[in-house]
């Protein structure tokens, strides 16, 4: 019998841990090495960082990172192929790891690692769930601090989401989510994503519609569940051109699904 890895607190590891995918292009002013280092400390998920061909300092503080844990991993890209991607290559590396869990996670932290945790908490208890995502609701009691332009914009695209997805998602971009490692989800990531700002969407169109090789995720296998704090956090790189660019995906994500349909 094999010895069980050893994961960054010193206990042993009997299975794969879940893992969360953190895109990063030049993030080096951006990144909160505290907040990660939190996650880090909880051994309660694997960190790997793809490094997007970053052209600043975000190599060199995402190599210090791996050296200080043995849950992190870095995956250096040698060009920038843009977040879609980046993410997903990452949730493909998962899928080789053997997560039973696999996520993404913006590296700004706007939404905290607490928060996270708590994602993934609903998503291990509750055995019929597939994809957990967050909700960025701005609720009494709540926490969830957003710019105007930025929280209205939102709100415009979720709704535009909704109707192609054919689904009473709230929140569709907020960047924190977990999905069960299945057959839909191994087939689902399988090939790029057509949208580089949208492919929130196209991948949940992917689950809930299927695909060749594997059925579709029931809709009773999503949740959303809303977060309690979020920050807007200076310094995206999601531009007006990008906006116009993700709602222009939005109307070939519709013909794309509704050919699915059909079929």
């Amino acid at each position: 019998m094999s010895a069980p890895d050893v994961i960054g607190d010193g206990r042993a590891e009997e299975h794969p841990l879940p893992l969360v995918v953190i895109p990063c292009y030049n993030e080096a002013k951006r990144l909160d090495l505290a907040g990660l280092r939190t996650l880090t400390r909880s051994g309660r998920l694997r960190l790997l960082f793809v490094n997007d061909g970053s052209t600043d300092g975000t190599g060199r503080l995402l190599a210090t990172l791996e050296r200080s844990s043995s849950i992190v991993e870095v995956v250096n890209l040698p060009r920038n192929v843009g977040k879609a991607e980046a993410v997903r290559l990452g949730l493909v590396r998962g899928v080789e790891l053997e997560a039973p869990i696999v996520g993404y996670y913006d590296a700004d932290l706007a939404t905290p690692p607490c928060e996270l945790l708590r994602l993934l908490d609903r998503l291990e208890m509750t055995p019929h769930l597939s994809v957990v995502t967050a909700a960025r609701v701005a609720l009494l009691g709540r926490n969830i601090v957003r710019r105007a332009t930025r929280h209205y914009l939102g709100r415009v695209f979720a709704t535009g989401a909704a109707l192609v997805l054919r689904l009473p998602v709230y929140d569709t971009q907020c960047g924190a989510k977990f999905f069960r490692v299945t057959p839909a989800f191994v087939a689902a990531t399988a090939r790029p994503f057509r949208s580089s700002w949208s492919f929130d969407v196209e991948l949940i169109g992917r689950l809930l519609r299927g695909t060749d090789s594997a059925g579709p995720v029931p809709v009773s296998a999503f949740e959303e569940v809303p977060l309690l704090e979020w920050h807007h956090v200076p310094g995206s790189k999601l531009s007006v051109a990008a906006m116009i660019r993700a709602f222009l995906d939005l109307l070939v994500l519709e013909v794309q699904l509704n050919r699915r349909r059909r079929r």
